[in-house]
């Protein structure tokens, strides 16, 4: 199976990731390494108040729970968007081919997107790039063909 479709011109995509590194941002690592620090340094004659431990921890653990919240929100995005490319197939679309033309036909099947490859839509034997598309109806009973090859 080709990993990209060969006979349309490169189009720059773009993907939604979970995690975004950024210098100036304090990860869970670092928090966590700072709090034993704080706790193995501490003057033993003023130890830290028991509510400011509270509210680091809990701070901590915050920061854990939208951690999780945002790798199931990554995950519930991926399965969202395999349910709507499966669900094209049967339908009829109309996408904007290489040429600028818009062209409609029939979806075939849909090859998943995986890693930095987009979803690809077969639509009357020729491989579209779901991002391509840009309408999606119920075929009505005379139209099963495309309307480029009617041209």
């Amino acid at each position: 199976m080709p990993d990209a479709v060969s006979d349309t011109p490169s189009i720059p995509t773009t993907y939604a990731t979970t995690q975004v590194d950024r210098g100036d941002q304090m990860g869970k690592d670092t928090f966590l390494k700072l709090l034993v620090a704080q706790m193995r340094y501490q003057d033993p004659s003023k130890p830290v108040d028991s509510s400011q431990m509270i509210a680091q921890t809990a701070t901590f653990t915050q920061v854990e729970k939208l951690e999780q919240i945002a790798a199931t929100s990554a995950t519930a995005l991926i399965l969202q968007e395999h349910a709507a490319a499966g669900a094209m197939v049967g339908r009829q679309v109309t996408y904007t081919d290489s040429t600028g033309v818009a062209v409609t036909g029939l979806v075939s099947s849909v090859r998943l997107a995986s890693g930095d490859s987009e979803a690809i839509a077969v639509v009357d034997g020729q491989q579209v790039q779901v991002g391509r598309i840009t309408t999606i109806s119920t075929p009505t009973p005379s139209s099963g063909t495309s309307s480029s090859a009617a041209s």
